[in-house]
């Protein structure tokens, strides 16, 4: 990997922002183990190495399992995560690949059936904070701490 800038360092302003952004998450409704399969799922598609890595570990902490995360990208094909959780990843899904349709009428309304509206600008506010970091840390080539 080349030698790229360090966000951090060039514009510590933003960097700041960002953090302020990533806190607010730890002051929502949503729980740990929700935060860190919407990270896993949305640095999944994005190809984020760096995020992958450190999102796994986190949730490996906070009590996720290692089958659960071997399959999150095929959540659609295992019964391993509750209708909860596939409503919780299609968004995800929806909203990181936003040039697809963004988030559909149906994922949406599914979407109310589980979360109040206050949880639901949670979860796009968490999709769009990630993706973010991703973009950061795929930009700059931030490499994979192992």
């Amino acid at each position: 990997m080349e030698n790229r800038i360090k966000i951090q360092d060039v514009q510590p302003a933003a960097w700041k922002a960002m953090y302020g952004l990533s806190n607010y998450l730890t002051h929502t409704d949503l729980s740990k183990l929700h935060l860190e399969l919407i990270k896993i799922r949305a640095s999944q598609i994005n190809g984020c190495a760096f995020c992958i890595d450190m999102h796994t570990k986190d949730a490996l902490k906070n009590g996720e399992t290692t089958q659960r995360i071997f399959l999150l990208n095929a959540w659609h094909d295992t019964d391993l995560f509750t209708d909860e959780e596939k409503t919780l990843l299609a968004m995800t899904e929806e909203i990181t690949l936003i040039s697809n349709d963004g988030l559909t009428t149906k994922t949406y309304n599914q979407a109310k059936l589980y979360f109040s509206e206050e949880v639901i600008a949670q979860i796009i506010m968490a999709v769009v904070i990630i993706n973010s970091w991703n973009r950061i840390a795929i930009s700059t080539q931030m490499p994979e701490k192992i």
